[in-house]
């Protein structure tokens, strides 16, 4: 079951690949300036993820209209990340939990997907400039995509 609404959102730094190479991206430096959503999805290259992560692409200045940043986080390389991303046109900062430490921080582990190991659930949160969860979800299985009509709405009552 994902973290409650009320948490206080587990920092991290994960790894992207962006074009000047591997960066870290920090959940907190967006504390006190930005709202997040966090995005968490099961795997690259794959239907169901290409559809969400395109659709937020394509939505994205409704997030940044609401002063958020959206991270995709999976288990995925960043290199993986990078090169999906580059062939679907998806724009939003995708980080990598290789480890899997994010994705229990935030108990969205979806064990044994299709036989190939622990992946993460498919899931979404927003956390505000404090650092609090504002919003919780995750999906009964990876074939469901979250309520981005309820992180929207959610965001729109932060400053």
């Amino acid at each position: 079951m994902a973290i409650p609404v009320g948490s206080k959102a587990p920092d991290f730094t994960l790894k992207s690949k962006q074009a000047s190479g591997l960066v870290d991206v920090k959940l907190s430096n967006n504390f006190g300036r930005k709202n997040t959503v966090l995005v968490f999805f099961p795997a690259a290259f794959t239907g169901v993820c290409t559809k969400e992560l395109c659709d937020i692409t394509a939505g994205l200045n409704s997030y940044s209209g609401l002063n958020a940043d959206v991270i995709g986080i999976s288990v995925d390389t960043p290199f993986a990340q990078e090169a999906w991303a580059q062939k679907e046109k998806i724009t939003i900062t995708l980080v990598s939990d290789l480890n899997k430490e994010v994705i229990r921080k935030y108990d969205v582990v979806f064990p044994m997907l299709a036989g190939v190991g622990d992946t993460a659930a498919r899931a979404a949160f927003v956390i505000d400039k404090t650092g609090v969860v504002r919003y919780s979800e995750q999906t009964p299985t990876p074939k469901d995509l979250p309520d981005f009509d309820k992180v929207q709405e959610t965001l729109s009552t932060l400053k």
